[in-house]
């Protein structure tokens, strides 16, 4: 009797380790060409820039550049800078982990309202921003308040922009946080206080620096919105970026470039030391846990 051949042994056999060589050839030339298509956008969006702007900053020489960033205006226009951005920044980082908490947390009546309400500033442009308080805190104040031309009210509006960043930063971490190590630590005597201080914030306080340094590098960078509002009165309430503005109306390119080399400085400065502060804290909270 004639043998049938096995149909599965009659087959060549696939290389299947020439398959897998292949495939990863395929995936490392893929990685390769999304590598380089990012770090080419990145560079004429983000670095080119920068590049540019230094070496604009650097033309005049160090003695201009110097000159320019320790003349009375700009000193004056630092000093309101820093301390309107670091009031604002410290207040945002409160109320926003408060606005967090609730919307994590609690159900009430406008949740879903009040948690689009909170992503206003990012979609509203500055400048109808600036509107938008010069109409409730100017001369024709429907509230009775009148902020315009005043540390406050360039506050204010600094406040209403940045306040997105803390709330955003923190919200999605709540979300993530394991109730029941909470539900056993209030079993075993812990009040709201200690649980919150001893069991939560630890894991919060990663993205809580990372919102609140965004929110100050926005703070320190702002224009837009405090154009009108604050109206650029010197050593009052012109920040740096209005300055910049002068220097820029006034054809000093170098100096509005010397300016911009240093509020870049401090935003950088502030973010790479809270990141720093902040994975330092997610890994003492992962050797506890």
């Amino acid at each position: 009797m004639a043998l049938i051949p096995d149909p599965d042994t009659s087959r060549p056999r696939v290389n299947h380790r020439v398959r897998w060589r292949a495939s990863v050839r395929m995936g490392h030339r893929s990685t390769c060409l999304l590598v380089g298509a990012a770090m080419v956008w990145i560079s004429v969006i983000v670095l080119l820039p920068l590049a540019a702007v230094s070496w604009q900053a650097a033309s005049g020489g160090w003695q201009a550049f110097w000159f320019a960033v320790t003349s009375h205006a700009a000193l004056a226009s630092f000093r309101v800078t820093l301390t309107l951005a670091t009031a604002v920044t410290a207040i945002n980082t409160v109320f926003g982990l408060l606005i967090a908490w609730v919307l994590v947390r609690d159900d009430f009546a406008g949740k879903r309202l009040i948690d689009a309400v909170i992503d206003l500033p990012f979609a509203l442009p500055t400048i109808v921003a600036s509107v938008v308080m010069l109409a409730l805190y100017g001369p024709n104040s429907p509230v009775g308040l009148h902020f315009q031309h005043t540390e406050m009210g360039v506050g204010v509006v600094l406040a209403f922009v940045t306040l997105p960043f803390v709330v955003r930063s923190v919200q999605p971490v709540l979300l993530e946080i394991d109730r029941e190590t909470e539900e056993a630590a209030a079993l075993l005597g812990a009040g709201s206080l200690t649980i919150f201080t001893a069991v939560v914030l630890p894991s919060l306080t990663p993205a809580l620096l990372s919102g609140a340094g965004l929110a100050f590098s926005r703070a320190i960078g702002e224009f837009g919105s405090v154009v009108l509002i604050g109206g650029a009165i010197p050593g009052k309430t012109e920040v740096s970026s209005q300055w910049i503005r002068t220097l820029v109306e006034n054809d000093d390119r170098s100096g509005a470039a010397a300016i911009s080399i240093v509020l870049l400085s401090m935003s950088f400065t502030v973010l790479f030391i809270l990141r720093i502060v902040g994975a330092r804290a997610a890994r003492r909270q992962e050797m506890a846990t």
